[in-house]
């Protein structure tokens, strides 16, 4: 089916990620043209650029965190293709080992915050200020299971998540509608947020090559299998067409093969005696 893609400027931050690369890959193959962004890998990037092809696209290197660095990715991208149509929000950042709590310090809280929601805040406001001369644009901003059911030992990360796949896209999705407004020809502006469960990423490639973290990952999963990147990237060019998905908006889609939660104990360490 075409998704009428072909020609769509789609801006993709941390393209240079597991999550951000398959996206680009299938968006090129729609035709679209592609602006890649990355903060601390633009050799990545740019050797995702030559793997795509004769796709047209652009290059940058931008802190997201930073009020600046937002400015300039849209400004170089305007330089570039005069526009964005679509933005796809997925530049992120968690810590990578558990921590409780009371063990977190306010620096790694700060720093998830930063990474995850304000990143997402600033580039989703630079998009909306060129929507607004536009009149047509939409969003997918890339969540976490996290957000929908938790993450111990992560609750920066699920915090941050959790605002961005529900109080951000919710409220938005009014605000945007009324910056790029329906019409007799166009579906109007739309954001909508997709959130995958486990997925093999390079950062965790090594963790899900362990059978026994599988088996427990997957133990609450009606379809018992990680998620690989191709899996996000198809949800999010259905979200991004116009054509397939012009009238869903303000929605948050798990990715995540039915998941209904965590195990949250082995079979060992609960005493059926009390239970």
């Amino acid at each position: 089916m075409d998704t009428q893609l072909r020609d769509q400027v789609i801006m993709i931050t941390g393209a240079s990620g597991g999550i951000g690369s398959a996206c680009a890959r299938a968006f090129a193959a729609e035709g679209a043209k592609l602006i890649l962004h990355s903060h601390r890998h633009p050799a990545h990037a740019r050797k995702l650029q030559l793997e795509l092809g004769t796709a047209e696209s652009i290059v940058i290197a931008a802190d997201l965190t930073k009020e600046a660095g937002a400015t300039k990715l849209f400004a170089q991208a305007q330089k570039y293709f005069g526009r964005v149509d679509t933005l796809i929000a997925n530049a992120g950042w968690w810590e990578t080992h558990d921590v409780p709590l009371q063990r977190m310090s306010l620096y790694q809280w700060r720093k998830t915050i930063d990474g995850v929601l304000t990143s997402a805040f600033l580039c989703t406001r630079e998009f909306f200020r060129l929507v607004a001369n536009q009149r047509r644009g939409n969003a997918v901003l890339i969540g976490s299971t996290a957000a929908v059911f938790g993450e111990a030992g992560h609750a920066d990360y699920a915090a941050a998540k959790a605002a961005m796949a529900f109080g951000l896209t919710r409220s938005l999705k009014n605000e945007l509608a009324r910056l790029a407004p329906h019409t007799q020809d166009y579906c109007g502006g739309r954001i909508n947020c997709v959130c995958p469960g486990w997925t093999v990423v390079p950062r965790n490639a090594a963790k899900l090559a362990d059978a026994k973290v599988v088996r427990k990952v997957t133990a609450t999963m009606a379809l018992p299998k990680i998620a690989r990147p191709e899996d996000i990237a198809n949800a999010v060019v259905f979200l991004s067409s116009d054509k397939l998905a012009g009238h869903i908006t303000g929605q948050a889609l798990v990715i995540a093969g039915g998941m209904e939660g965590r195990t949250l104990w082995q079979s060992d360490e609960i005493d059926p005696t009390i239970a």
